[in-house]
C-alpha cells in the first residue's frame, strides 16, 4: 500500500464538535439555583448559543493546522507593491512589549509618564529631521487617517485666509484612498492626468492652477514607483496660485536619508510608520500615519501636542487654531515605540543604506524581468516596479493567473491590477529586507510561469493547483458574501462557509 495522507481538508469547528466534549472544566455556580435565570428576558436566550464543543487538543490543533497554511514574512517575499511588506526586526516588538511601555495607561498623569512623553517627543524631532518639516503630530492611526488629518488642516489653513476654496487636485496615478479623504473633508476632487512617462503632466496642472484650487495631493514616489523629478516646478506652479502641495509619504522608503519632502516644497505630508519604519502592516493590525507640517500650518496641529517646559514634558491643550482630536487619547503608541527602535538602531547613514538596497531590490527584479513581462513605462524606477501582462495576452493569460500561479511556487502574489492606469499591472515591491538568492528565487518563478504561459497556458488558467482552497469566485464572495455558519438542514445538504 502506498503511503498516503489520510487526514481530509480542515473542518471547521463546527463540523469537528461533538456533543458532550469540553475544553475546560468550570467550578460550580456559587449563587442559588433560583437567582440563576432571574434576568430581563431580553438579555436571554431561549436556547443555548449553539457553539463548538470541543476538546483543548482539539482546538489547539485545528489553529496549529490553520496557522502552517498561512504565508508570513517569516517564510518568504512578500512582493506587495505600495504596501511595504518587508520583514521587521524582533528586538523591536521586544522593545514595545517592555512593562514600562505596554503597560502604559494612557490616562496615567503626566509626572508619570515622562519616559513615554519623552520618547513621542525625540520621535517627532526624528520624524522632522528625516522628512525636512518643522512639526508632526502621531495622532493618525494609519495612512488614511493621516491623509485626511492633513486635508483637514489645509481647510483650516485656507479658512483663516478668507477662502476656504473648493478643490483638490488629485493625479490619475494616486492612491485611492486620496480622492476619498479630500471628498469626506468637503472639496470637489479633479483628475490630473499623467504625462507619457507616468508623472503628472506639469503643463496641464499649470493650466488648470487657479484660486479655486486648495492643494495637490501627490504621491512621490509615485504608484509606478516613479519619482517626480519635476516635483519643484509643480511647487512652484501650486505656490504661485495661492494653493498647498501635499505630499503622500506612502512609499516614503524610496528615498530616506536621499532626500527630503521639506526640500522640495512640500507644505505637508503623511507617512507610514507600519512602511517605512518598522511597524506591523497587514492583517488588520495597527498602523501610524503622522503628519509633518511647515511652519505656517503648524498652528492647526490636532491636540494635544507633546512640549518641553524646561525639563518637563507635558501634552498641550492649548491651541485654538487646531483641528481639533483626529485620534482618542495621543495615537497607537506601540508603533511609536517600534519606529523609534528602528530609527535610532539605523542612525542616519543605516536608513541612507536602507532606501538605497530598497531601490537596488527593485532594479534588479526589473532589469531581470524586463522582456519577459511588459514594463509600461522606462522611466527610472525606485522602490517598486510596475509590468503588464501585455505580453501574455496572446496565450489568453492575464494577469489574475500569473498571481494564482505564483502561489503554487511558494511566494504570496504581488499586488495586481493597481494602478489603475495600467491595464493588467503587476505591481512589485521587493523591499530593502530580501537578499539577492530569495530575489532570484522569485525571479525564477516569474520567468518559469511566463514558459508555461506559452507553453501550457491550462496551468496558469487553473492554478493555484497546491492549495487547499483552489480559486475561488472572487466575485461572487464579495458580493454575496455568506459570514454566518448554519447547521445543515438535512444530511447531505450543502453548508454555507464564510467567505469573509
Amino acid at each position: 500500500m502506498e503511503p498516503r495522507n489520510l487526514r481530509p481538508p480542515e473542518k471547521l469547528l463546527f463540523e469537528l464538535s461533538r456533543p458532550g466534549r469540553r475544553g475546560a472544566a468550570l467550578p460550580p455556580l456559587d449563587i442559588p439555583e433560583a437567582s440563576r435565570y432571574d434576568l430581563d428576558p431580553r438579555y436571554t436566550r431561549a436556547e443555548p448559543a449553539g457553539l463548538p464543543e470541543l476538546s483543548e487538543v482539539e482546538v489547539v490543533r485545528h489553529y496549529t493546522r490553520l496557522s502552517r497554511l498561512n504565508y508570513a514574512i517569516d517564510l518568504g517575499l512578500y512582493p506587495l507593491g505600495s504596501c511595504t511588506m518587508k520583514y521587521n526586526p524582533k528586538v523591536n516588538e521586544r522593545i514595545a512589549r517592555l512593562p514600562g511601555f505596554a503597560d502604559c495607561h494612557p490616562q496615567l498623569p503626566e509626572d508619570l509618564v515622562q519616559g513615554s512623553l519623552s520618547l513621542m517627543h525625540e520621535l517627532e524631532r526624528a520624524l522632522a529631521a528625516i522628512c525636512g518639516m518643522d512639526r508632526f503630530t502621531l495622532q493618525p492611526a494609519a495612512g488614511a487617517q493621516g491623509e485626511l488629518t492633513g486635508i483637514m488642516m489645509v481647510r483650516a489653513y485656507h479658512r483663516e485666509r478668507g477662502n476656504p476654496r473648493q478643490v483638490v487636485l488629485i493625479p490619475d496615478s494616486a492612491h485611492g484612498t486620496n480622492p476619498s479623504s479630500a471628498h469626506l473633508a468637503g472639496y470637489r476632487v479633479e483628475e490630473i492626468a499623467s504625462s507619457d512617462r507616468g508623472c503628472v503632466d506639469l503643463g496641464a496642472l499649470r493650466r488648470r492652477m487657479d484660486q479655486s484650487v486648495a492643494v495637490l495631493m501627490l504621491t512621490n514616489p509615485n504608484t509606478l514607483g516613479v519619482f517626480e523629478s519635476e516635483i519643484q516646478e509643480i511647487a512652484r506652479a501650486v505656490h504661485a496660485k495661492g494653493g498647498l502641495l501635499y505630499m503622500d509619504g506612502a512609499n516614503l522608503n524610496a528615498f530616506v536619508g536621499r532626500s527630503r519632502p521639506g526640500d522640495m516644497g512640500v507644505d505637508l505630508h503623511h507617512l507610514n510608520l507600519h512602511k517605512t519604519f518598522s511597524t506591523p502592516h497587514g492583517g488588520g493590525g495597527p498602523g501610524a500615519g503622522p503628519v509633518g507640517v511647515k511652519a505656517a500650518l503648524e498652528p492647526f496641529l490636532p491636540v494635544p501636542v507633546v512640549e518641553r517646559d524646561e525639563e518637563r514634558l507635558r501634552l498641550s491643550h492649548d491651541r485654538p487654531k487646531s483641528i481639533g482630536k483626529v485620534r482618542a487619547f495621543f495615537g497607537n503608541f506601540g508603533m511609536f515605540v517600534r519606529a523609534y527602535a528602528y530609527i535610532l538602531a539605523h542612525g542616519p547613514e543605516g536608513l541612507r543604506r536602507m532606501s538605497e538596497t530598497a531601490v537596488l531590490n527593485a532594479n534588479y527584479i526589473r532589469k531581470m524581468l524586463e522582456g519577459v513581462y511588459h514594463l509600461p513605462y522606462d522611466a527610472p524606477s525606485l522602490h517598486e516596479v510596475v509590468f503588464s501582462d501585455r505580453n501574455l495576452e496572446a496565450a489568453g493569460v492575464h494577469t489574475l493567473d500569473v498571481a494564482k500561479r505564483l502561489m503554487d511556487y511558494g511566494f504570496h502574489p504581488p499586488t495586481i491590477y493597481f494602478p489603475l492606469i495600467v491595464k493588467g499591472a503587476l505591481m512589485i515591491e521587493p523591499t530593502e529586507s530580501e537578499s539577492r538568492e530569495e530575489l532570484d528565487l522569485f525571479i525564477a518563478a516569474m520567468r518559469a510561469i511566463a514558459e508555461e504561459a506559452r507553453r501550457d497556458p491550462g496551468l496558469l488558467l487553473g492554478a493555484p493547483h497546491t492549495t487547499p482552497i483552489r480559486r475561488l469566485d472572487e466575485v461572487g464572495a464579495a458580493r454575496n458574501p455568506v459570514l454566518r455558519y448554519r447547521e445543515p438542514s438535512k444530511p447531505g445538504a450543502p453548508r454555507p462557509v464564510s467567505s469573509g
